[in-house]
């Protein structure tokens, strides 16, 4: 058995110099070592076929966003159009089963005529008058983008208009001729987090350096934001500092400059429109008497509430099964998303003389999960709401608070679900806890190869979703598909929450683990064909999986994962993560971090299932270091481990559907290959009665 790492002495830090010459070779024949292995095969080329005539169909429900101005804008990628295109057409044309789009802009050939690789980054649409808009983009996927201001009418960028140089930036309208802009503005404008620490009101003509300085952060804060609500009669501006990932101290921002502090709590998310103040609670809170529970929604008068009154409505409590998802406003309703037990309901809200009145959304459909895509709360009480399962295609509802709800679009199956089920299970956690988990496949009367996936922080829920490129890659072929919804998201509000952050983090292993054992229970899999996915925090997850619970699976996938644990807060965005995690400079941070710490807790004699490591050289979010350097300490102790690293994708690991669906056909065939017979290798794992404490003392 190999001793720790030393956290302080790291033999692999030359990998976390992205474009190093010598990283750059050690990931090119990682690369190659892993393309040869497994994309050989008649299998991963059907595969990828499969999963790219999904991602590119064109019977696709073209999703779009309300810009205020009743146009639908959508952003497009098929075949034709790998990189995309920003187009709108109008609602008459929508309904049709092929409409007639107005392309804006083509970022296939804009790409082809700078010479760059860009990504789609999202836009920005000055209102009112609709006719200019800041358009971002990004160089292989990555967070850090260009803005370069649009002209909606003659479809051209505009010659001396507002344009930002690449950086992890935030910029949005005041009005015709300013914008407010937090950017890299040099030496000491980004916060250790790096993001802009300095938000500036810029007018249209003068030189970015004069930009007039309106809120700074602290260097160790996250970041820092101006905002203008432009709401004809409540025209608003605001200012403020993330603390943390979760804490911000916010203003309003008077036309005198004067900062006037909006007095909720740290920890607490909230919105003003109109009138209307909104509080979400992350933590209790004890005003004017009353103890407001985490989870609650509370609304008050914005205004009488910063004169310093403090009458508070209710809107939501949390109970044991149900918790807020999420919450948004047409122009007269407020609409509360809820989770009960993982499955979606939705409340409309409507403010009156004598309180507000309560009545259920019309057109949700009970067995399936739906969201709301878009409202506008300028312009009316229309919404948007697209509904689906793991086995029901989506379908986009548009419908009027209090009035009538159409189906706009269907989308036809991608893949035979027709002998295959869905059901949700609750396995028992190590301290009793009740975990979510749902389950689609065939009824079994054999153990079979199944794919678990999990995620666990962030506040974040897994709901259901109706995923072709799995569906026709796995599904269809027979595997099991399962996803736990374990302690660190937010399946049941602050409380799912907090159970598993910081020292807790354990908690949400401990959940997974045991939706792995209720699986072996229950005859659904072994351990020799359960194979595990997930991406980000998931990675970590998967990370943890691999060191501390080997014998429970048969292989693993790890996306663009975070896995050490001792360097995670020096790396990109890390610092930004500390609030969920921990500060592994505090002594007794590190203390409980180090016993999990993925990349500081290889063995050499230990049993470790196959691992795949997939990530992006132009993640500039999660750093790819951590993966690479997982991947050589895996070499070095003899483990089986796979490593694949796209030189585009960002975070998101692709930057187009060709990239998608070969990482895609990759997974799975890595899965295929571990977890089924016909499969090289599958190792033979011992019993799942281990318990926890048995796996522990065996590292």
């Amino acid at each position: 058995m190999a001793a720790r790492i030393d956290e302080d002495d790291d033999p692999y830090l030359w990998m976390e110099e992205v474009d190093g010459a010598e990283a750059v070779g050690w990931v090119r024949d990682r690369n190659a070592e892993t393309l040869a292995a497994l994309t050989g095969g008649e299998r991963f080329a059907a595969l990828r076929t499969e999963i790219r005539q999904v991602l590119d169909a064109d019977y696709r429900i073209p999703y779009p966003g309300w810009r205020g101005d009743r146009f639908y804008y959508g952003f497009w990628r098929d075949a034709a159009h790998p990189r995309g295109v920003w187009r709108r057409t109008t609602l008459d044309q929508y309904r049709r089963r092929e409409p007639e789009w107005d392309v804006l802009l083509d970022v296939d050939a804009l790409a082809a005529a700078e010479g760059e690789s860009w990504v789609w980054g999202g836009v920005t649409v000055l209102r009112p008058g609709y006719r200019r808009c800041l358009i971002s983009l990004s160089r292989g996927g990555a967070d850090a983008t260009v803005i370069r201001e649009f002209d909606l009418d003659r479809r051209e960028f505009v010659s001396g208009g507002f344009s930002l140089s690449e950086a992890k930036s935030a910029a949005g309208w005041i009005d015709a001729d300013h914008i407010y802009v937090a950017t890299d503005f040099g030496p000491g404008s980004l916060t250790t987090s790096g993001y802009p620490r300095v938000a500036k009101r810029w007018r249209r003509g003068t030189p970015l350096a004069e930009a007039e300085v309106v809120h700074e952060a602290r260097g160790d804060d996250v970041a820092v934001y101006a905002s203008h609500d432009p709401t004809p009669g409540f025209t608003r501006d605001f200012v403020g500092r993330h603390l943390d990932f979760y804490r911000s101290e916010n203003f309003l921002l008077t036309e005198a400059g004067e900062r006037v502090r909006i007095p909720v709590p740290e920890d607490a998310a909230w919105d003003v429109h109109r009138e209307w103040l909104v509080i979400r609670l992350r933590s209790p809170w004890r005003v004017a008497g009353v103890t407001h529970p985490a989870g609650a929604l509370l609304a008050t008068q914005f205004d009488a509430f910063l004169a310093g009154e403090r009458e508070l409505t209710p809107l939501f409590h949390p109970d044991e099964q149900t918790a807020l998802s999420y919450h948004v406003w047409t122009r007269n309703h407020l609409i509360l998303a809820t989770l009960v037990d993982v499955r979606s309901r939705f409340t409309v809200l409507t403010p009156g003389e004598t309180g507000w009145r309560r009545e259920p959304l019309a057109g949700v459909p009970l067995n399936e999960h739906s969201r709301l895509v878009e409202t506008d709360p300028e312009l009316g009480d229309e919404y948007l709401l697209a509904s689906e399962g793991f086995l029901q295609p989506a379908t986009l509802r548009l419908g009027e608070v209090g009035g009538t709800v159409e189906v706009l679009k269907q989308e036809p199956a991608s893949f035979d679900a027709g002998n295959l089920a869905v059901r949700q299970g609750f396995a028992t956690s190590a301290d009793g806890t009740r975990i979510p988990y749902f389950l689609v496949g065939r009824e079994p009367t054999t153990t079979g190869p199944t794919l678990l996936t999990g995620y666990g922080g962030y506040e974040i829920p897994m709901t259901p979703d109706y995923d072709g490129a799995l569906g026709r890659g796995w599904l269809a072929r027979g595997g099991t598909y399962v996803v736990a919804n374990i302690r660190g998201g937010g399946e049941y509000g602050p409380r799912w929450h907090h159970a598993a952050m910081r020292e807790n983090r354990p908690r949400a292993y401990e959940d997974f683990a045991a939706v792995a054992w209720d699986l072996v229970a229950q005859g659904i899999t072994t351990p020799a064909q359960l194979g595990i996915e997930g991406g980000s925090n998931g990675g970590l997850l998967m990370g943890v999986m691999l060191t501390r619970y080997p014998a429970l699976f048969g292989a693993i996938v790890a996306q663009v994962p975070v896995l050490d644990m001792r360097r995670y807060h020096r790396l990109l965005a890390g610092a930004s993560w500390m609030a969920e995690y921990g500060d592994p400079e505090r002594a007794e941070d590190w203390s409980y971090l180090r016993e999990y710490s993925p990349y500081h807790n290889i063995r050499s004699g230990s049993a470790y299932p196959p691992l795949l490591l997939v990530t992006s050289t132009r993640d500039d979010r999660v750093h790819p270091g951590h993966a690479r350097k997982m991947a050589a300490r895996l070499r070095e102790h003899g483990h089986d481990v796979s490593y694949y690293e796209n030189v585009e994708g960002g975070h998101g690991g692709a930057a187009d559907n060709e990239q998608s669906a070969f990482i895609w056909a990759l997974t799975l065939e890595f899965l295929w290959r571990k977890l089924t017979p016909m499969g090289p290798g599958v190792p033979r794992q011992s019993a799942p009665e281990m318990s926890e404490q048995a796996q522990v003392s065996e590292r």
